[in-house]
C-alpha cells in the first residue's frame, strides 16, 4: 500500500469540502489532498437547473440512500438523495439560497459554541457570496458562489405571493436580509442561467494549483490511526485496491451527515456498545456519533388549476423544444428554474419570535423529483416546518463501508412537531382562499377537502409527507455528552481529525442547508489558518 503524503486530507469534495480544499491550498506552503467517492461533475444535467429531475435517485452521481420505515410516516420508508460526485449534493440539489435565521446561529453559540453567532458567521456568508444585485450590508459581492435571482416567472407564482399578501402575510424582497419572515421568491446558486456548485464555485478555478490534489472515486472505507491519533485515510480506488494517504497534520471529515458518522464509526469513534456489536475495536467512546439526526418534513399540497402550469408545458413535445431552445439561447425559461420559485417563511402563531414553517411554491406537481410531473393542470405549496423537535439516528448496518448504515429519522415523534405541520397544511388552505389565486384554482386535490380535521390532516401527512432533503446534527457540535466535535470542530477525544459539514450543527437552521454547508467550510478554512498561525496542533 503506497502512501500519499499530504498536509491535510479532506474526505467528500461536497458543499463544505470544496470551500475548504480552495481555502487551504491557497497557501501554497500547504498540501491538501481531497478524497470523493462520486466522479467528476460531467453529466450535462448536473449545470442545468432543473436537471435535479434527473440526477436525484440516478445512482451514477446520487449515493441513493434509504431510511428504515419510519413509525411516524406510517411505517413508510423514504428515498434520501444525497451528491456522489463532486460539489456533492450541491450538484444535485434545488439551487436554493437560503442561510436561516440569525437566532439559529446565536443558539450554537448559546450552548457553548463560540465563535458561531450571527455576528460570527455572517462575514463567513458574505465572504462566499457573490450577489447579483451587488455587494451591500447584507450580501457580498466578490465571492466564489453566485447567488442570483430566478430567471423565470409564472402567473400561479405570482397569484400564490399576491393572495398571501392579502391574507396578511408581509412581502419579502429578500430572505437573506434584515429579516426572514414574509413571503416572496428564492434566491438560487446559479450564474447566468447555470448551477454553481461548491465545484464550480471553489474547486475549478484552482484545480491546476500544484498543492492540490483532487482523486475522484476514492471511496473511504476507514480512517488510519495510531491510538487515539489520526494517521492517514484508508481508501479503495477505482481498481479495488487499498490506498493509504497520510496527513501531517489533520483529516478533515466532510462526508456529510450520513457518511460522516458512518465513516467515524467505521473507524471506531462512536458509541461503544454499538461498535462492539459490530466486531469494531473502540477507539473513542463517544455515545453521540450518528445521533441527533435531524431533518425537515414536507407535506406537499397540490392544487388543481383552471390553467395550464408547467406540468403541461413538460409534458407537450413542442413545448419541451420550445423550452429546450429558449433555455439554449437565452439561459432563461422552466430549465432555468430552481427547484422551487416562490416561497414564504411564516408563523404559526403570533406569540413566535421568528417563522416556524416554510413555504416553497412550486408551478408543477409531482409525486417526487425524477418520476414526472402529473398528468394535470396543478401546482404545489409545499409546507415544512423549520425547526422540528423530533431526533432520529444512524447506526451501523454491517462493518463494510459499502453497505449503507440505517437511517432513521423519527420524523413527528413530538405533539409541537405534529401541531406546527397541522397548522402549516391549514395556512396553506387559507392563502388558497384569497384573489388572485382562487379565482386561479380548480380543487385542492391533495390532501383534498375530506381531510378536514386536524386528525385527518396529521394522518394525511404521516400517509404522503416526505424529505426536503435537509439531514444535519450526527456529529453535533458542543460541550456535553451527547456532543461529538468542539467549537473549533476538533472530534473529541481523537487528536488530528476534525468535522465539518451539516453534521455538526447542534440545531437545523430555519431554511434549507446548502449555503450554511458552505458556511460551515468557510469557518473550518478560517481556523485551520489561525491555528497554523500559533502554532496550534494536536
Amino acid at each position: 500500500m503506497n502512501d500519499l503524503v499530504a498536509d491535510y486530507v479532506i474526505i467528500g469534495a461536497g458543499s463544505a469540502g470544496c470551500v475548504i480544499a480552495n481555502r487551504l491550498s491557497a497557501d501554497p506552503a500547504i498540501k491538501v489532498v481531497l478524497l470523493e467517492a462520486g466522479g467528476p461533475d460531467s453529466n450535462p444535467w448536473i449545470h442545468i437547473p432543473v436537471g435535479y429531475f434527473r440526477t436525484m435517485h440516478n445512482p451514477a452521481v446520487d449515493w441513493c440512500y434509504k431510511t428504515e420505515p419510519d413509525p411516524g410516516l406510517n411505517g413508510r420508508s423514504l428515498a434520501w438523495p444525497r451528491g456522489k460526485v463532486l460539489g456533492g449534493s450541491s450538484s444535485i440539489n434545488g439551487l436554493l439560497y437560503v442561510r436561516g435565521q440569525p437566532q439559529d446561529y446565536d443558539g450554537w453559540r448559546q450552548q457553548g459554541n463560540t465563535g458561531w453567532g450571527w455576528d460570527d458567521v455572517k462575514p463567513l456568508f458574505l465572504r462566499a457570496e457573490r450577489q447579483e444585485r451587488g455587494a451591500s450590508a447584507d450580501h457580498g459581492g466578490d465571492g466564489p458562489l453566485s447567488v442570483s435571482d430566478p430567471r423565470l416567472s409564472r402567473p400561479i407564482c405570482d397569484a400564490w405571493v399576491a393572495a398571501a399578501q392579502a391574507a396578511g402575510y408581509p412581502f419579502n424582497p429578500d430572505f437573506n436580509g434584515p429579516q426572514q419572515e414574509g413571503v416572496g421568491y428564492f434566491q438560487l446558486t446559479a450564474r447566468n442561467g447555470l448551477r454553481c456548485s461548491a465545484a464550480v464555485a471553489y474547486l475549478n478555478p484552482v484545480k491546476g494549483r500544484q498543492n492540490l490534489q483532487i482523486i475522484p472515486r476514492a471511496h473511504v472505507q476507514r480512517l488510519d490511526m495510531e491510538g487515539r491519533r489520526v494517521t492517514g485515510v484508508i481508501y479503495r480506488d477505482t481498481s479495488g485496491t487499498e490506498r493509504r494517504v497520510a496527513a501531517r497534520a489533520e483529516v478533515i471529515l466532510c462526508a456529510g451527515a450520513i457518511g460522516s458518522p458512518q465513516l467515524l464509526m467505521l473507524s471506531g469513534v462512536g458509541e461503544a456498545e454499538h461498535l462492539q456489536a459490530m466486531g469494531l475495536p473502540v477507539v473513542a467512546d463517544l455515545p453521540g456519533v450518528g445521533r441527533n439526526l435531524q431533518d425537515h418534513l414536507q407535506a406537499r399540497l397540490v392544487f388543481g388549476t383552471h390553467g395550464p402550469t408547467l406540468n403541461d408545458e413538460a409534458r407537450s413535445p413542442l413545448r419541451k423544444v420550445a423550452m429546450a431552445l429558449q433555455y439554449a439561447l437565452t439561459r432563461r425559461g422552466p430549465m432555468a428554474m430552481a427547484a422551487s420559485l416562490a416561497a414564504g417563511f411564516l408563523r404559526t402563531a403570533p406569540h413566535l419570535e421568528t417563522p416556524d414553517i416554510q413555504f416553497h411554491i412550486q408551478p408543477w406537481s409531482a409525486d417526487s423529483p425524477g418520476e414526472g410531473v402529473h398528468p394535470f393542470s396543478a401546482f404545489t405549496a409545499s409546507v415544512c416546518q423549520l425547526r422540528p423537535e423530533s431526533r432520529g439516528d444512524i447506526r451501523l448496518r454491517t462493518p463494510n463501508a459499502d453497505v449503507h448504515p440505517v437511517i432513521r429519522p423519527n420524523y413527528l415523534a413530538t405533539t409541537t412537531d405534529q401541531r406546527t405541520l397541522v397548522a402549516g397544511i391549514r395556512i396553506a388552505r387559507e392563502i388558497a382562499g384569497f384573489a388572485p389565486l382562487q379565482g386561479k384554482i380548480s380543487e385542492e386535490l391533495r390532501p383534498g377537502p375530506k381531510a378536514g380535521d386536524d386528525a385527518a390532516l396529521l394522518n394525511w401527512a404521516r400517509a404522503t409527507a416526505t424529505t426536503i432533503y435537509h439531514p444535519v446534527g450526527t456529529c453535533k457540535m458542543g460541550t456535553g455528552p451527547d456532543s461529538v466535535v468542539d467549537h473549533r470542530l476538533r472530534v473529541h477525544g481523537v487528536a488530528g481529525l476534525r468535522v465539518a459539514d451539516c453534521s455538526i450543527m447542534p440545531d437545523i437552521v430555519s431554511g434549507n442547508t446548502n449555503a450554511p454547508a458552505i458556511m460551515i467550510g468557510e469557518k473550518l478554512s478560517q481556523m485551520v489558518h489561525e491555528d497554523r498561525k500559533a502554532g496550534m496542533t494536536r
